[in-house]
């Protein structure tokens, strides 16, 4: 009998959490939260909360107006924000200070094993966290199930959503029944196409394992070791290779996915939800939708860590997202999706026609699950990345 690794056994359990992680698990949860608990003293515990600073590695598009603002209007607790918009920007900045200069950062919850494998978080005080209860319950399970170690929690969720297909609805049309990630790849959209260079290659994977072509579990057996991985991605690089052509731009940022929708002539693309979304809010002809393999989906969460000089803000902080209020604000302005209780039912009309166009049918229950990354996976990914990138 082969032994699992902690990273695989963390990986298993992952799965089994996150096939409750869907919006109608969010709605079964609303459905007895007529009030919200905690909205009395919101999220200042202790008077010392109610001054100083706090310094937050974000996320540069999950803390929309007026989060923060409103933060410090009630607490008088200045925010120094530092945007980033990949992880691994997140986890350079980290190392390079062993998080001095930072009291919270915004891991994504497929990245424990390598935050930990950093050393550079601190447990929290779940004594401190007022608010927790508020949180839905699959959410907070799917922190708990991967992001505790050494008998703390390290992780707690801020916003979710998902990677998939984003279009100009002016200048194409598409069909959940036949929508695809190899769709990106049509003859029409030649030079058309944008996407991140390591989330083509898993698309592309996927496209090929639901068509027979390379069976992978769904991509999943791309985790289990470095050699299987390769085997999986030195198949999948020739194809990507092959359609580089159909390459309009590659996108690093919530920004430059817009831009590139709006100014730089891209039809299609596997991007984010939210800044799409954010643009469809605005009226601008552009649309999201769910292939048929799943959206990637993704929990994007807080972290405290080890150097953190603010703990008192820190906590207040982290109670005062924890509310329904908040957690709706956060998800109107980004076009992502709640985390807390009740929030769900503060959405504008918009954000959730919206959300049930991005997911029809049985989109929902073809999510797909980042599992845990072990740290040889995220360096190998690079790797292939790169040649894609550079080629």
């Amino acid at each position: 009998m082969t032994r699992k690794t902690k990273a695989q056994a963390s990986t298993g359990a992952t799965l089994r959490s996150a096939r409750t992680f869907t919006r109608r698990t969010m709605l079964k949860s609303t459905v007895a939260a007529g009030a919200i608990a905690a909205i009395g003293p919101w999220f200042v515990r202790d008077a010392r909360s109610s001054s100083g600073e706090l310094n937050l590695l974000n996320w540069s598009d999950e803390l929309p107006d007026p989060v923060i603002p409103n933060f410090t209007a009630a607490t008088g607790i200045k925010v120094n924000s530092t945007p980033f918009s990949q992880n691994e920007e997140q986890i350079n900045k980290l190392q390079a200070t062993e998080g001095a200069g930072f009291d919270l950062c915004q891991p994504t919850r497929d990245r424990a094993p390598q935050f930990q494998d950093i050393g550079v978080l601190a447990p929290f005080d779940e004594g401190k966290l007022a608010n927790i209860g508020n949180l839905i319950g699959s959410m907070l399970e799917g922190s708990r199930s991967v992001w505790t170690w050494d008998g703390g929690l390290y992780h707690l969720p801020h916003c979710w959503g998902t990677e998939a297909i984003s279009w100009r609805t002016d200048l194409t049309t598409l069909d959940y029944k036949t929508l695809s990630y190899g769709t990106l790849w049509n003859e029409e959209y030649q030079a058309k196409v944008q996407g991140r260079p390591h989330s083509l290659l898993l698309g592309i994977g996927l496209w090929l394992d639901a068509s027979g072509k390379m069976p992978t579990n769904r991509m999943l057996d791309a985790f289990k070791d470095p050699d299987t991985m390769k085997g999986i991605y030195d198949q999948i690089l020739p194809i990507a290779l092959e359609k580089k052509p159909w390459i309009k731009q590659f996108w690093d940022s919530a920004d430059n996915t817009k831009s590139g929708l709006l100014e730089n002539g891209v039809v299609i693309g596997q991007t984010w939800d939210g800044p799409v979304l954010s643009l469809k809010k605005e009226g601008k002809p552009v649309s999201y939708m769910a292939p048929q393999e799943g959206a990637i989906t993704w929990l994007d969460g807080w972290a405290m860590t080890s150097a953190a000089a603010n703990v008192d803000q820190a906590y207040a902080w982290l109670n005062y997202l924890m509310t329904s209020e908040v957690s709706a604000q956060v998800a109107e302005g980004s076009g992502y999706n709640p985390v807390v209780t009740g929030a769900d039912g503060l959405l504008s009309e918009g954000a959730k026609k919206s959300f049930q166009e991005a997911y029809p049918e049985d989109a929902l229950d073809r999510l797909w699950h980042r599992p845990p990354e072990p740290s040889w996976f995220g360096e190998l990914r690079t790797q292939y990345a790169e040649k894609f990138k550079a080629a």
